[in-house]
C-alpha cells in the first residue's frame, strides 16, 4: 500500500494513502476531538470540533474528512485551533439544555467532557434561540429529549446505515432544525424496532432507555415478592466497562456478587435459557428438515430482528423459529417449572432480566409471552441500568469477590455463552443439531466459519451425507441484503441466524456507551466477543444437550424437546405489522 509522508505538529508521520488527518493524527498518538464523526457511516464534518490548521490552507479544515497528502504540515493545538474549537463548543452549548446534574449521561457525556477540557463556561457568551421540545417517550424502550440534542446526526446514521430502518432524520431548517420522525409522528407509532443503536452512539443525554430501576428496587423491597434475576450472556463481558475496566473483561463472578448484594432472592443465568432455546430450536430445525417443513429456519432470539421482520418482511414470518428468546424462555420456565418445584405461586415471582438490548423492554410486553398466565418476564433492564443500580447502592464493584450463580437455573454450557456474539446462536444450534441428525458425538465442536464480525457470513457443512447451508448476519441493513437475496432466489439456505445489532448482543443498544474516540478506532465487537469465546473454550460442557439441569427439566417436566407441553410454555407466535 502506498504511503503518504506528512508532519503533524512538527513530527514526521507516514500513513497509508487515503487516510484522513483524523486517522493520521491517531496513528501519531494524537486524539483530535469529534462530536459528529462515526467511522464509515457519519463522515459529514458538521460539528466543526475537529478543526485543525494545514500549512498553506486559507482556513481551518475538518480533520475527520480532510485527506492527507504528501508533504502536508498539520497543526492540531495552535491558539487558533484551540480557540475555534472552544467557540464551536460555546455555540453548541448556547442552545443546549444544561441540566447536567440530573442528566443520565452526566460524567459520561462527550459534550460535557469537551467543554471541561476547553474551559467552556456554563453561561455562554452567545445567546442562542432556545427552542423547547416535548420529550418523546412514546416508544416502549426509550425517550428522545431534543432539548439536549446537538444535531450531530449520529443517531440518524446508525438508524439508516447500520439498521436500514431510517425512521428518524432532521426536520425543519435553520435554528428550527431538530431530529424526529416524518410528519412529527411519535417514535412509538413508526417502524422503530427498539434496537437502541441510536442510543449507544448519541454523545449526550438526548437519547436514553426508559429507566426501570426504581420499579425493580420496589419489588425487591416488597416482602410478598420473590424476586429473581437473570443475566444475558454478553453482559458479563461488558458490565466492567461501566467501572473503567478494560473492554472485554469477564466480570461474571463480581456481577453475581453485586446482584446478591442488591437484594435479589435468586441470581440465575439467561445462559440456562439459551441452552433451553437450543434444545427447542435444534429440534425444530431437525423436524423441518426431516418432514419437509418451511426452510430456511430463521432464528428468533433477537426481538429487534423479529419486529423488523414483522414490519418489513412479513412473508418470512413462517420461516421464523417459533421458539421464544432465551430471556422469555427463562422467565417462562421460572414461573412454571421452578415455581412448581419450589411451591411458589407464579404471580408472586417477579422476574428481572439484565440485557444488552433495549428491544427486550418491548419484548416483555409482546402478546403470547405469558406461559403461566402472568408475564414471563416483568422487567428488562439494560447493562447501563444495572451499572447505575450498583453505583447507587455504593457497591465497590472491582473489590467484590467472585461468586457463582444459584442452582439449578444458573447452570449452563459454552454453547449458551456464545449467544452474545454474532454467529454464536448458529454455532450452538449446530453443535446439538448435528449430533441429533447423525447420532454421533462431534469430534470438534468449533464451527469457526460462522464466527467473526463480518456483516454476512456463509458456510456449508456435510451432516450425515446432507449438505447443510448456513448463513449468519448482524445489523438489520445486512439482514435486508440477505433476505432480498433469498426472496429473489439468489441464495438458498437451510438455517439462517439474524441479530439486529451489528456484531450481535455484545454491541447491543443497552450496552455501556463508549465515546467516539474509542468507537471509531477500537473494534468493540471483536474484543467483547473474544472474551465470550474464551469462556466457551474454558467450560467443561460445551453443548446445550449436555447440561444436566436441562436434562432434568425435560425428564421431570417438559418430557422432550418439541413436546406439546414444551410448545405451550416455550414457543410463541408473530404478527405482521403495518409499514409506515
Amino acid at each position: 500500500m502506498d504511503k503518504v509522508n506528512l508532519k503533524i505538529n512538527g513530527m514526521p508521520v507516514s500513513v497509508p494513502q487515503g487516510y484522513t488527518i483524523l486517522q493520521a493524527a491517531r496513528e501519531a498518538g494524537i486524539d483530535i476531538p469529534t462530536l459528529c464523526y462515526l467511522k464509515d457511516i457519519n463522515e459529514i464534518g458538521a460539528c466543526r470540533i475537529c478543526m485543525v490548521e494545514v500549512k498553506g490552507a486559507k482556513s481551518l479544515v475538518t480533520a475527520c474528512v480532510y485527506p492527507v497528502n504528501e508533504g502536508m504540515e498539520v497543526f492540531t493545538n495552535t491558539p487558533k485551533v484551540l480557540n475555534a474549537r472552544k467557540t464551536n463548543l460555546e455555540l453548541v452549548l448556547s442552545t443546549h439544555d444544561k441540566k447536567c446534574l440530573s442528566c443520565v449521561r452526566s460524567g459520561d457525556c462527550e459534550l460535557q467532557r469537551l467543554c471541561k477540557e476547553y474551559g467552556v463556561e456554563d453561561e455562554s457568551r452567545f445567546a442562542g434561540e432556545n427552542q423547547h421540545y416535548d420529550i418523546d417517550d412514546s416508544a416502549a424502550h426509550m425517550y428522545r429529549d431534543n432539548n439536549k440534542c446537538i444535531l450531530c446526526r449520529r443517531c440518524v446514521a446508525a438508524c439508516k446505515m447500520n439498521q436500514g430502518v431510517a425512521v428518524i432524520g432532521p426536520n425543519e431548517r435553520g435554528q428550527a432544525t431538530h431530529i424526529g420522525c416524518a410528519f412529527e409522528t411519535p417514535l412509538g407509532e413508526t417502524n422503530c424496532v427498539s434496537c437502541g443503536q441510536c442510543i449507544v452512539v448519541c454523545p449526550t443525554g438526548a437519547l436514553s432507555e426508559k429507566d426501570q430501576t426504581d420499579e425493580v428496587l420496589a419489588a425487591i423491597a416488597d416482602p410478598n415478592k420473590f424476586v429473581v434475576v437473570q443475566t444475558a450472556p454478553s453482559v458479563r463481558v461488558t458490565l466492567g466497562e461501566a467501572f473503567d475496566m478494560p473492554i472485554g473483561t469477564n466480570v461474571e463472578g463480581k456481577m453475581v456478587a453485586a446482584l446478591r448484594r442488591l437484594g435479589f432472592d435468586k441470581v440465575f443465568d439467561t445462559d440456562f435459557g439459551a441452552d433451553l432455546t437450543i434444545m427447542e430450536e435444534a429440534n425444530e430445525f431437525v423436524e423441518r428438515v426431516k418432514n419437509g417443513g418451511k426452510l430456511p429456519i430463521i432464528t428468533s432470539c433477537s426481538p429487534g430482528w423479529v419486529k423488523f421482520c414483522e414490519h418489513f418482511y412479513p412473508e418470512f414470518l413462517d420461516n421464523l423459529s417459533s421458539c421464544k428468546s432465551p430471556q422469555q424462555m427463562f422467565g417462562a420456565i421460572t414461573k412454571t417449572y421452578y415455581a412448581q418445584k419450589m411451591g411458589i405461586d407464579p404471580k408472586d415471582i417477579f422476574c428481572v432480566s439484565i440485557m444488552p438490548c433495549t428491544a427486550k423492554k418491548f419484548e416483555v410486553d409482546r402478546e403470547d409471552q405469558s406461559a403461566a398466565g402472568v408475564p414471563d418476564v416483568d422487567v428488562a433492564l439494560t447493562t447501563r441500568e444495572l451499572a447505575r443500580m450498583i453505583k447507587r447502592a455504593g457497591l465497590m464493584f472491582q473489590n467484590l469477590p467472585d461468586e457463582e450463580f444459584d442452582a439449578p437455573l444458573g447452570e449452563s454450557t459454552g454453547a449458551a455463552v456464545i449467544f452474545g456474539a454474532t454467529g454464536g446462536v448458529m454455532e450452538a444450534a449446530l453443535r446439538t443439531a448435528v449430533e441429533t441428525l447423525t447420532g454421533e458425538s462431534l469430534p470438534k465442536v468449533d464451527f469457526t466459519e460462522v464466527r467473526g464480525t463480518d456483516g454476512i457470513k456463509e458456510a456449508t457443512y456435510n451432516v450425515g451425507g446432507m449438505e447443510v447451508k448456513a448463513a449468519v448476519c448482524s445489523g438489520l441493513a445486512n439482514a435486508r441484503t440477505l433476505l432480498d437475496r433469498i426472496k429473489n432466489g439468489e441464495a438458498n439456505y437451510h438455517i439462517v441466524e439474524v441479530m439486529a445489532c451489528p456484531g450481535g448482543c455484545v454491541n447491543g443498544g443497552g450496552q455501556p456507551t463508549q465515546p467516539a474516540s474509542v468507537r471509531n478506532f477500537v473494534d468493540l465487537k471483536a474484543l467483547r466477543a473474544k472474551a465470550l469465546y474464551q469462556m466457551d473454550a474454558d467450560m467443561p460442557l460445551r453443548k446445550s444437550h449436555e447440561n444436566p439441569a436441562i436434562k432434568e427439566v425435560y425428564e421431570n417436566f417438559l418430557e422432550k424437546p418439541g413436546s406439546h407441553k414444551a410448545h405451550e410454555i416455550l414457543h410463541t407466535s408473530y404478527v405482521a405489522r403495518p409499514k409506515y
